[in-house]
């Protein structure tokens, strides 16, 4: 039992970090607010709609119930998975990156209907989607899960 709670620990920390991190953005900036740290990163306050890289931002709301039924199907898949695969570490590792960050952008689509997002990497005027510690979670997960698989198919 020791090794499930675990990575429910890990998902929990995750979605508390996240959520934190946002509600320290919502407080100190305004959406069109910028706070430079360095010549190619800043914070800023943007509210997406939509999935990663403002995928489906501006497609009329229909996108919010979809986007939080997708995120609830995969937060049940992932609890199977890490049930079932509870002993592998790096996977489990992985997987429970990938649930704290869907349920932290899960619980912003319920409590404020969208997503914040304030990390924006830059060079000159050229923009990455602006995403947050939940995106950062979610990819670092899905990459832990491809080296896992690479080194599963090298044994």
């Amino acid at each position: 039992m020791l090794e499930w709670t675990r990575w429910l620990a890990v998902s929990f920390i995750v979605v508390l970090l996240d959520q934190a991190s946002k509600l320290q953005i919502v407080h100190a900036l305004t959406e069109q607010g910028e706070v430079v740290l360095a010549p190619v990163f800043s914070l800023v306050l943007f509210y997406n709609e939509g999935a990663a890289f403002s995928f489906l931002n501006d497609a009329g709301g229909w996108q919010r119930g979809f986007f939080m039924l997708i995120a609830a199907a995969a937060s049940v898949l992932i609890l199977y998975l890490l049930k079932k695969h509870r002993g592998e570490i790096l996977y489990s590792f992985a997987l429970s990156l990938i649930l704290g960050g869907a349920l932290g952008n899960l619980l912003d689509r319920i409590r404020i209907g969208h997503v914040v997002d304030f990390m924006d990497f830059h060079i000159a005027h050229h923009h990455f989607p602006a995403f947050n510690l939940a995106d950062s979670a979610i990819t670092l997960g899905a990459a832990l899960l491809i080296l896992e698989s690479m080194r599963k198919g090298k044994s």
